[in-house]
């Protein structure tokens, strides 16, 4: 428990410290940005262009750039424990940081090239639990995200089911404890739809 209050003050403090970070030193570059993630291998797991191919992978295309710092901060301090993400980022700067998340966040998101097809019925139970959880009210109507809270459409299903499901189990905590507390009692069904419904919103 205390382990857990520990890590949510953490990413608070870390949050409450982007700002500063992402303005160090003048406006991102994301021509650098971009020469950084070829060169750190990015495209492998985020594809070439942000958009994901491999399961279970976040798409990086039209993020927020202010989300993707504060997450590769996270993993570069090993407050947030994803194996893949340590050599990638390491002896990476603040500023390094900025410059790839501002590349990412310039691309146009799209949806996983694997995308199958939406399923009317499952959709709108999941368009229903997203009104009744209001998760516009922070993702936005359109669930592009703003600043620091992500964009979850274009998202790849199979990656959101997991990340929700991880937040509903404890197993993960953002910037504080919003998440698991909206994810709070919805079943391994109610998931699958609120991620269908939010992978096919275009």
């Amino acid at each position: 428990m205390i382990r857990r209050i520990l890590q949510a003050a953490a990413l608070a403090a870390a949050a409450l410290f982007l700002p500063w970070q992402a303005q160090a030193g003048g406006p991102a570059d994301p021509t650098r940005g971009e020469a950084l993630a070829e060169a750190r291998g990015c495209a492998a797991c985020h594809g070439p262009r942000g958009v994901s191919p491999v399961p279970l992978m976040p798409s990086l295309a039209g993020q927020q750039a202010e989300f993707l710092v504060l997450q590769m901060i996270l993993f570069r301090e090993g407050l947030r424990q994803v194996p893949a993400m340590v050599e990638p980022l390491r002896g990476l700067t603040d500023r390094d940081l900025a410059d790839i998340a501002a590349w990412y966040a310039s691309l146009p998101s799209a949806p996983e090239p694997d995308r199958g097809p939406r399923d009317p019925a499952l959709a709108a139970r999941g368009a229903e639990i997203s009104a009744a959880r209001h998760c516009g009210a922070c993702h936005l109507p359109d669930y592009s995200g703003r600043a620091n809270v992500p964009r979850i459409n274009h998202q790849r299903e199979d990656y959101l089911i997991h990340t929700l499901a991880q937040y509903r189990d404890n197993l993960r905590i953002g910037a504080d404890t919003q998440m698991n507390g909206l994810m709070y009692g919805l079943s391994n069904q109610d998931i699958r739809a609120l991620a269908h419904y939010l992978a096919h919103r275009d």
